[in-house]
């Protein structure tokens, strides 16, 4: 081991042992939280779990113990206490706890992304270059000592209520800085800009986002994105690993499995709601993207709840 590395990874290994002391004591129980710094949220959960599936806002997210696996399309990506993860654009995932016990449970940050607040900050410290083309969504980066302890100064915050107002900001900014200096800083650089490719694509997926139960035509979809349609399909997908068509999918198929497991939609109801005209053919598609047929499906998930 290079000695001059040594200091950073003991560090390293104190501040993420600290972390999991105080999210210890602040989450008693599996489940997500919120806390009183807005954007931070924390996570634990006691054992592996079976696949969840869910729209992915921007956030970093940060493991503090244990590791887990995120899939996005036919894309799989396994993360632990070494990496970060960065979801730039809102993104459908699937994300399975892999390893997690009652004794060393699974304990994650979870950081909600302000754009803005980037575009802000990129005016006072552009990132180490930009890319010509752009990129997946969705990033691994290994993790450093500054970076996390910047992170536990922010979770500290928590502890003295009456700080958050004055301090919280800050740290929030110096986390933002240092994802903009780090390897891969450059990819907050294309979401946070305008005028950038990236923005583009944002455009396309936050109207999908909206409108996903209407028909799909590809050519208002790349007007709206002030792109051609051919650009639009070949950038879309370098960005979300899939096509408009197969995102838009994967919005109404979440969708839907939400509106029958907490609101109690049938499943001609959700199939429809959601902007299918073909019962059979959402059926299918439904079995192919979470494993089995809808209303089995359904009552698996509700016994698991």
């Amino acid at each position: 081991m290079d000695a001059n590395n040594a200091p950073s990874l003991q560090d390293t290994a104190a501040y993420r042992a600290e972390l999991a002391r105080i999210l210890m004591q602040r989450i008693p129980a599996p489940g997500t939280y919120e806390t009183a710094i807005a954007p931070l949220h924390v996570i634990r959960c006691d054992a592996p779990s079976e696949p969840v599936h869910g729209m992915h806002r921007p956030a970093l997210c940060l493991i503090v113990q244990g590791r887990k696996e995120i899939g996005l399309w036919d894309e799989r990506y396994l993360y632990d206490p070494l990496n970060y993860l960065v979801v730039s654009v809102t993104l459908p995932v699937s994300g399975r706890v892999i390893e997690a016990s009652p004794d060393a449970p699974y304990l994650c940050i979870r950081l909600d992304l302000d754009p803005a607040e980037i575009a802000q900050l990129i005016a006072d410290a552009p990132p180490a270059g930009v890319p010509g083309e752009p990129t997946r969504g969705l990033f691994l980066d290994r993790i450093d000592a500054p970076l996390l302890e910047t992170m536990l100064r922010l979770v500290r915050l928590l502890d003295t209520p009456r700080d958050i107002g004055m301090l919280a900001p800050l740290a929030l900014r110096e986390l933002y800085y240092r994802l903009l200096r780090s390897s891969e800083g450059r990819r907050l650089y294309e979401i946070a800009l305008s005028n950038t490719q990236t923005h583009r694509v944002t455009r396309a997926i936050d109207w999908l986002n909206r409108h996903y139960a209407k028909p799909l035509r590809i050519e208002e979809l790349a007007r709206l994105a002030n792109l051609s349609t051919s650009t639009l399909h070949h950038r879309f997908k370098a960005v979300t690993a899939m096509s408009p068509l197969q995102y838009q999918k994967q919005l109404r198929l979440q969708e839907a499995r939400r509106l029958m497991i907490n609101e109690g939609l049938d499943v001609s109801s959700a199939c429809y709601r959601v902007g299918y005209e073909s019962p059979s053919q959402f059926s299918r598609e439904y079995s192919r993207q979470f494993g089995c047929p809808p209303s089995k499906d359904v009552n698996r998930m509700r016994h698991i709840a």
